[in-house]
């Protein structure tokens, strides 16, 4: 009964956020549609997730590869996934047999991880996997990403060097300032995309209606859908 409830809630508090994010985007002068809610879940079971995707959501995130790998099978095939932590190479394989719907990974902050993907993706006969180039805009020691300076370089890489992944724009994290906003315009520049084609992942649960309004594409929105984590409790 108790995951009922809480898939009945997740389900209304998406409702509210979506609202709000089509409501932040007109105020910057975008069309609905141009901003997608990653429904972020981890820690989550699988019933509260089916509960929003009853709501009609497609796209949710995990942070944690066997997490995401347990939860996918027995789910819907029509999900999009988006993997949004940290992914170290030696699991890459993994990740991408074990979800055969992940549609992008955000989260791609150096050469050595864009080249295993590349390597994985060909390996499994995998239609070109989308992602993100990470930047650490913050400056935070704590968190992973691409130094700003380095973003070109790194995107430059994965759209030359790499056939089998697609990149598609930038994703940041913990930064205050939204400074990512002109990083995005100035990688799309160099690598000659259209801006309205280079997605830029910015904004969680506390500040997504701002990021919006300062052109993010995609906000990651976990605990104001699910609640709080749950996380397991140490003996």
């Amino acid at each position: 009964m108790a995951s009922v409830v809480a898939a009945e809630g997740a389900a209304a508090a998406l409702r509210s956020v979506l609202s709000r994010a089509q409501q932040a985007a007109a105020r910057s002068g975008r069309a609905p549609e141009s901003v997608r809610v990653v429904a972020v879940s981890k820690t989550k079971p699988v019933g509260v997730i089916r509960g929003v995707y009853d709501a009609g959501h497609r796209c949710f995130g995990e942070n944690y590869v066997q997490e995401l790998i347990d939860k996918a099978p027995q789910l819907p095939e029509d999900i999009e996934w988006h993997f949004i932590g940290n992914l170290q190479s030696n699991k890459a394989r993994a990740l991408l047999a074990g979800v055969p719907n992940l549609n992008m990974v955000e989260s791609v902050d150096d050469q050595k991880i864009a080249n295993r993907l590349d390597r994985v993706v060909a390996d499994l006969g995998r239609k070109p996997l989308k992602i993100l180039v990470q930047v650490n805009t913050s400056g935070e020691e704590s968190k992973f990403g691409v130094d700003p300076s380095g973003c070109v370089e790194l995107a430059k890489h994965v759209k030359l060097g790499c056939p089998n992944l697609v990149f598609s724009g930038l994703m940041t994290i913990g930064m205050l300032d939204y400074s990512s906003t002109p990083e995005n315009f100035k990688v799309c520049k160099e690598l000659g995309i259209p801006e309205e084609q280079c997605e830029l992942s910015m904004g969680m649960s506390a500040d997504f209606e701002q990021a919006i309004e300062m052109g993010s594409t995609n906000v990651r929105v976990g605990s104001t859908i699910f609640g709080a984590r749950e996380y397991p409790k140490k003996n």
